[in-house]
């Protein structure tokens, strides 16, 4: 989102905010006086003004009119919401009852390690709505549901209860990933860790940067329709009964020919964020974290419609060799869980591979193509020589860009090191182009981290 925009956003969102924590905070204020039978002009917070958001612009007013939140809702929402954005709105129900030197339970809340606030509850949010009027609580009950839109959705998540506890005593929060699309509609990408081993890959090129061959671009060209075409198939023409969910596609092709950049393209392309998988980090030595993390990333990736990618993947679903031990190829069981969840993914997933025999032929049945990214040839080597070095610092123009093509045949992963190298070594040398000598220096060096070395 471009950085204007985004602060007009903020600042729309911040208007809305604003309102719905001011008039949170003015119920809170009321229930409290009515509860402990203070001075109070109001019978009921029924009473209290509800902001108009009809003509407010902005993700947060757009979200509460799309889904048509009524007043209870918009408040539990803004409860939700305060941890993150105000948390001393909550303060005021810290209050101890000098009586029993202890919080009122009819308030609710929990205290966690690492935030000094009070964490509301379900409890807290019935108490502001309906203090300890039973009957209305009891009408309450439907909002914190697990059919309601703000938890189906898992916008809101009630967690943190421990076996045997009340259902409604776990934290209600707004979950970490809704934080920002909330405050300023920027999606939420979470953090590479290692309880979630997959990374956003992103890329600057465009189509026209890259060079494949047509039958590569052909198959290409299907991912992208069938993420634009693919729901008219499964649900308007009613094939959900006959075809298997989602799209499943294989790069092959050796190291450095464009695998993880075009899928980086197919997602920039199709506006779908993609996220690879770290492969090293899948499989975990403590039992049962393995499954846990792969669900969170899928689960993810099903709701926000994620492009997944897994590089190497050879590593976890190559031919299978006797099983001699427990922790033979990652597990048996863990590469079945991740087949499973593959399978039933309804969005794109992409695998790639240096060599496509490797891949276990009970795997690539289930591939929808298998598309094949190969060494450039001589004459795509010089499109990609001539397209790579910057127009402010070129190279020497007695260069034959034709003979260095012929001459060594690289990938292009290795010709962008290339040019990288050989554009740094002119600019430290405060150079006004980049010569011959230079750039076949900077080629040799690269072979040789291929273990090549060119005589000569």
């Amino acid at each position: 989102m471009d950085v204007v925009v985004l602060n007009k956003v903020i600042e729309q969102n911040a208007v809305v905010v604003t309102r719905e924590l001011e008039w949170l905070n003015l119920v809170i204020e009321t229930q409290l006086a009515l509860h402990f039978h203070q001075e109070t002009p109001y019978q009921s917070i029924a009473e209290l003004p509800v902001p108009n958001i009809a003509h407010e612009e902005g993700y947060y007013a757009e979200f509460l009119q799309k889904n048509q939140l009524n007043p209870a809702e918009r408040l539990v929402l803004i409860l939700a919401l305060v941890p993150h954005i105000k948390p001393a709105v909550l303060d005021i129900l810290m209050t101890k009852n000098t009586h029993y030197d202890r919080r009122y339970s009819e308030f609710g809340g929990l205290f966690l390690e690492g935030h000094s606030g009070l964490i509301p509850t379900a409890e807290t949010a019935l108490f502001i709505l309906a203090g300890d009027d039973l009957g209305k609580r009891l009408s309450y009950h439907y909002i914190f549901s697990p059919n309601h839109i703000l938890t189906s959705s898992q916008i809101i998540k009630g967690v943190g209860q421990k076996k045997g506890m009340p259902r409604l005593s776990g934290t209600w929060l707004v979950a970490n990933e809704y934080v920002e699309p909330l405050i300023s509609g920027e999606p939420y990408h979470p953090s590479y860790s290692e309880d979630f081993p997959a990374q956003l890959i992103t890329t600057n090129m465009e189509w026209d940067d890259i060079i494949v061959s047509k039958k590569t671009a052909e198959s290409l060209l299907e991912i992208q329709q069938w993420v634009e075409y693919g729901d008219i198939l499964m649900h308007d023409l009613g094939l959900s009964k006959l075809l298997k969910p989602g799209y499943k596609s294989l790069f092959y092709g050796p190291p450095g020919t464009g695998k993880t950049m075009t899928a980086a393209l197919l997602g920039k392309s199709t506006n779908r964020p993609v996220y690879k998988l770290d492969l090293s980090m899948v499989v975990s030595k403590y039992i049962g974290e393995t499954e846990k993390n792969l669900a969170k990333v899928f689960d993810q990736a099903e709701k926000y419609n994620w492009i997944l990618f897994f590089d190497e993947a050879d590593s976890l679903f190559g031919k299978r060799t006797q099983v001699t031990s427990a922790n033979d190829r990652y597990g048996n069981q863990e590469i079945g869980y991740l087949l499973q969840r593959i399978e039933d993914f309804p969005g794109v997933v992409i695998l790639a591979s240096n060599l496509k025999e490797n891949i276990d032929d009970a795997f690539t049945r289930r591939f929808q193509s298998m598309v094949a990214f190969r060494m450039p040839n001589a004459e795509e080597r010089f499109q990609l020589w001539q397209q790579s070095f910057s127009a402010k610092l070129p190279l020497d123009p007695a260069i034959d860009l034709r003979d260095i093509a012929e001459k060594y045949a690289l990938a292009g992963g290795v010709m962008i090191n290339v040019v990288r190298k050989a554009t740094l070594r002119a600019v430290t040398q405060q150079q006004q182009t980049i010569s011959q000598k230079e750039l076949e220096t900077a080629i040799q060096q690269e072979l040789q981290k291929e273990g090549i070395i060119l005589n000569g």
